[in-house]
């Protein structure tokens, strides 16, 4: 058999079947499968975030629930009659503390409208209390609760023994936010203001949240209760003011609670910078929980604080591995019982389709006398083989015959194919021209319509400002400079209409020409490419040696400059050599100035030196139009001078433009 009719194993009908076999099993259900495991994982996760948002609205609206039911006691105390009976007396203190203590306060006062302030009887006066929103609100008429932070000055001022119970070490911790504070001596408290029915002030309270582990356990309870965590996890409430935990039940050891230990970096900066609620996983005390958090708002509007609860995430991690263990490990079996089954049934083919294979190589390879030699027709494959058979019979006997037919053909063909290769070749060559011929006619056409349509408005611009000068009389001596700035720019337009008209009717300006001096205007233009030349690190040689005249529009000529300065920085992407040279010189008896453009770039081939100088012909791609040397070569021949470029592949390019002097 030849090298054609070889199979590489990788084409072969034997590893074909082995694939179709294997990469359902092999490649297509793992990745089902890790799809589907992705997406259990996903909604996993999902569910005990939903979980711990839940947990978290159940924890909000017993602090909210807390809230009310302080404001509702103080309202109702203030619209009782014993307080009717006992305001404006003596009594008045003992009636306070007596209810201070029978709704749990950790203060109880009175103020009037006028700021005098009565205290229970265990109770210091405090100092303004009315700075407060919260009391002014209420001494309005209005009230409510609030949670607020309260200094330790303040909480003193109240009763000493508040500075005590609200005093919290602070604990380092693990992940939280450094700090060189050593405790915690704020308070904050449910702070609750309601007007008075005899409608001369209004009664205050507070309850103390630090160490408040009562009222945190309570919510705990009520979040988590028996049983509805798996088995080994946990839950947990803290109540943080700012990011120091006052209140909580979390464990820094076995019966030690976490109070003065503070929140992570991340959580602090999420919800008490930015406000965010946080509901994901945090590193709590010393180890990772499923958390909500929730920013805490004083009565002033102030973040001072944060609601948490969460439990222990590593008893789910337990369980969604062993989950993960288990698919792994029955998709394992599955393979193993499966891929043995498929290849015992798949060997069964492969002997017949092989010896198939092989014929057709054979075939292919121009044996057309190979055959499958399979007859006995037990199966579908059998059955093919014999086809196949029947089949080479008939090509072979057809091969014959398109031979003789085939190289008849191919004698006319050929004759043919000569004929309309030559036509074919006239009639490139006339597109080429009209195509071009039709472009440079639509582009004379559209640039003298559009410089036409610039004039109309420019003049009128010209006339209203002279205009307008005229009107303003004395006073237009404070405008000068703006319209020096304005002629000079409608000044401007005139000359760009002029440049846009003397290229689409070049006739109709061949005399106007002037002197100038060639060395002034390359000055002039190198600063308009100096970036360019910085940019792809070129170096710039100069020598302006001629003192003569030239006989040329000077925007013309500065056109043909930036124009071939361009292309040589183009042509020296990697950096190198540009050298900018004026000269007297006597060309054919006409005095004039040779100006020599020389670069070290990659040069250009035979073919493209001849055609460089056609219209639309570029060897940029997309980045050209291919205008700018035909118009380069159009504005040199107006002004009766001549240009003409040498170049090398990979050495450079060099082009010497002639111009005729005074």
């Amino acid at each position: 058999m030849s090298d054609r009719g070889i199979i590489p194993w990788q084409r072969s009908v034997r590893t074909r079947l082995l694939l179709i076999a294997l990469i359902p099993m092999l490649i297509v259900m793992p990745i089902f499968g890790g799809i589907v495991v992705y997406n259990w994982s996903t909604r996993f996760d999902d569910l005990l975030i939903a979980k711990v948002n839940g947990e978290l609205t159940i924890a909000h609206q017993y602090l909210a629930g807390l809230r009310a039911r302080s404001f509702e006691q103080v309202l109702s105390l203030g619209a009782s009659a014993e307080y009717s009976n006992a305001a404006n007396t003596d009594d008045l203190p003992a009636l306070l503390e007596k209810e201070r203590i029978r709704y749990g306060f950790d203060f109880l006062y009175f103020i009037d409208s006028n700021g005098s302030v009565i205290a229970a009887d265990s109770h210091n006066v405090p100092d303004n209390p009315s700075h407060w929103p919260l009391v002014q609100s209420a001494l309005r008429g209005q009230g409510g609760a609030e949670i607020d932070v309260f200094s330790s000055a303040q909480l003193a001022e109240i009763a000493p023994h508040l500075t005590t119970e609200a005093n919290i070490p602070l604990v380092p911790t693990l992940a939280a936010l450094p700090t060189t504070r050593t405790e915690e001596t704020r308070g904050m408290i449910v702070h609750s203001a309601a007007p008075v029915a005899t409608g001369n002030g209004a009664l205050i309270a507070g309850v103390l949240l630090n160490q408040n582990l009562a009222f945190i356990d309570t919510i705990n309870d009520l979040v988590y209760p028996e049983a509805s965590l798996t088995e080994g996890s946990q839950g947990t409430t803290t109540l943080f003011l700012e990011d120091v935990r006052i209140s909580t039940n979390v464990r820094l050891f076995e019966n030690v609670r976490a109070l003065g230990t503070r929140v992570s970096v991340e959580v602090r900066a999420a919800v008490l910078d930015e406000g965010h609620v946080w509901l994901d996983r945090a590193f709590v005390v010393n180890d990772w929980y499923i958390s909500a958090y929730e920013p805490l708002i004083d009565s002033f509007g102030t973040r001072v604080g944060m609601l948490y609860v969460g439990f222990l995430d590593s008893p789910f991690r337990a369980a969604k591995t062993r989950t993960l263990l288990t698919i792994s490990a029955g998709f394992l079996a599955l393979l193993l019982l499966s891929v043995p089954l498929f290849l015992w049934l798949a060997r069964g083919i492969f002997q017949p389709l092989e010896n198939i294979v092989q014929t057709i190589s054979k075939v292919e390879a121009g044996d057309l006398s190979a055959r499958t030699g399979q007859n006995d027709a037990k199966n579908e494959v059998s059955l093919v083989s014999t086809q196949l058979d029947t089949l080479l019979e008939q090509v072979q006997d057809r091969d014959q015959r398109l031979r003789e037919w085939g190289e008849e053909l191919e004698s006319r063909v050929e004759s043919r194919t000569r004929a309309l290769k030559d036509a074919n070749q006239r009639l490139e060559v006339t597109t080429k021209q009209l195509i071009i011929s039709e472009k440079l006619a639509a582009i004379g056409e559209i640039t003298a319509s559009v410089a036409h349509e610039i004039n109309n408005p420019v003049a009128v611009i010209q006339g209203n400002i002279d205009v307008i000068f005229e009107e303003l009389g004395a006073q237009a001596t404070d405008l000068k400079t703006e319209f020096s700035l304005i002629y000079e720019q409608v000044h401007r337009i005139n000359t760009l209409v002029n440049k846009l008209l003397q290229f689409a009717r070049p006739e109709e300006y061949a005399g106007n020409v002037e002197q100038h001096s060639p060395n002034e205007i390359v000055n002039d233009t190198l600063p308009l490419v100096s970036h360019l030349i910085k940019k792809a690190k070129i170096d710039l040689d100069l020598k302006l040696e001629t003192d003569r005249m030239v006989s040329i529009n000077r925007t013309e000529l500065q056109q043909i400059l930036i124009n071939l300065i361009v292309n040589a920085i183009q042509a020296m992407q990697d950096g190198g050599k540009l050298e900018i040279t004026t000269e007297n010189y006597t060309d054919e008896g006409e005095t004039g100035v040779l100006i020599v453009i020389a670069d070290t770039g990659i040069g250009m081939t035979n073919e493209v030196l001849e055609r460089v100088f056609d219209p639309f012909f570029t060897t940029k791609k997309a980045e050209g139009t291919g205008l700018g040397l035909s118009i380069t070569q159009k504005l040199v021949a107006q002004s009766g001078g001549h240009i003409r470029v040498e170049s090398q592949l990979n050495q450079g390019t060099r082009f010497f433009l002639f111009l005729i002097s005074v």
